[in-house]
């Protein structure tokens, strides 16, 4: 095993910009309980890209360095570095999930068990030839998968299980998600489909609509059409849906959702109310593809809530009991219900290659990047 290894770096400059880059780290000798997994795969998801990327202008990227150890700059808009206050001048690392071959063990038990299996962490710092982690942090995948197969493990499978979850812990029996062809919608339609739960997508063309049909979703509305609010009260008034998750963020999505659920509910209502109905209403937040302002247009009566939602916080909320019996769902299921899947596989210096970061830095639909430190 290699002493070092090359590592992804984000580091914000007091002056204005943001440095990408590869250091060489040293690989620690793991202590009792600690395993060396050298990651074979790492994906790129939108929750690494907040900290990798930031608020950097990537339409103003430079590169420099050399082809094994490239050095890329972005500036910062002025108005932004004040939120950056915290991380100025820091060098960060990146990489909330991924997955390898364990390599080197410690001496206790659980350590010495792992050798040579294939195992995924979520413990960040994951954009990495060699990660020293916890025994008890990792977990073993299933024969015959890969680690590209269990790089995503963690955040897109955990989070669809955690929506359903969380519908039926607040008492809805149907929902709605927003960006729902993405990875994470792809996998949702499908576990929706093996429970037996109403499911409205919504998406932003027609292309969309017509790959999420194909996975056999029965209720896809395109925001982007003439007859989106007709579309998604219809689809509404047919699920009964009172709950959504929304990764868009800003505008108003959220508003049109909620002043669409409110209209399928008085579709039956036996009694008028100058107030609006009394059915709860909720739209969790839990991304953020448009940064502009949420705005809400009150047309849905007082019984609502619009909230954020993050994966962890939930995980925390609901206890490790909850999070074990998810994760046994996720591996039962891990190239099948939560299968992910990659447009393209990178080296870590590939990651720092401009043309590559204008594809995945964009936020859109099916355009997941894979890392393979080992390239």
């Amino acid at each position: 095993m290699s002493s070092t290894g090359l590592q992804l770096r984000s580091l914000v400059k007091n002056s204005g910009e943001l440095e990408l880059s590869l250091v060489s780290v040293e690989t620690p000798a793991p202590a009792a309980d600690e395993v060396i997994i050298r990651v074979e795969a790492t994906p790129l998801n939108p929750s690494d890209l907040g900290l990798l990327l930031g608020p950097a202008d990537l339409s103003t990227g430079k590169a420099s360095g050399t082809a094994e150890s490239p050095v890329v700059t972005f500036s910062i808009p002025e108005a932004a570095m004040r939120a950056m206050q915290a991380r100025l001048d820091q060098s960060m690392t990146v990489g909330n999930e991924g997955a390898g071959t364990v390599i080197a063990a410690g001496d206790s038990p659980a350590a010495q068990a792992l050798l040579g299996k294939t195992v995924a962490i979520f413990g960040g710092s994951m954009y990495v030839q060699y990660r020293c982690a916890k025994a008890s942090q990792c977990i073993v995948l299933p024969e015959g998968c890969s680690a590209a197969d269990g790089a995503s493990i963690f955040v897109n499978p955990m989070t669809a299980i955690s929506m359903l979850d969380t519908m039926r812990r607040e008492g809805h029996s149907a929902l709605v998600h927003t960006a729902a062809a993405s990875n994470l919608g792809q996998m949702l339609n499908r576990l929706c489909q093996q429970e037996g739960i109403y499911l409205v997508n919504i998406v932003r063309s027609p292309a969309q609509v017509e790959l999420l049909r194909s996975q056999g979703a029965k209720y896809v509305c395109d925001s982007s059409a003439a007859t989106f609010s007709q579309d998604l009260i219809q689809a509404l008034s047919e699920t009964g849906a009172t709950i959504a998750f929304d990764a868009i963020g800003g505008g108003t999505l959220a508003s049109q959702i909620l002043t669409a659920m409110e209209a399928a509910i008085t579709r039956t209502a036996k009694n008028y109310s100058r107030y609006g109905s009394a059915t709860h209403k909720q739209v969790y937040i839990y991304g953020a593809l448009d940064t502009s302002p949420t705005i809400l247009k009150r047309s849905f009566g007082p019984a609502f809530a619009v909230a954020g939602w993050l994966l962890p916080n939930y995980l925390a909320k609901v206890g490790p009991e909850a999070m074990q019996q998810f994760q046994a769902r996720v591996l039962a299921g891990l190239k099948t219900t939560f299968a992910c899947n990659y447009v393209r596989e990178v080296s870590l210096a590939g990651a720092l290659q401009l043309e590559a970061i204008a594809a995945y830095g964009k936020p859109s639909t099916g355009g997941k990047y894979l890392i393979n430190p080992t390239r």
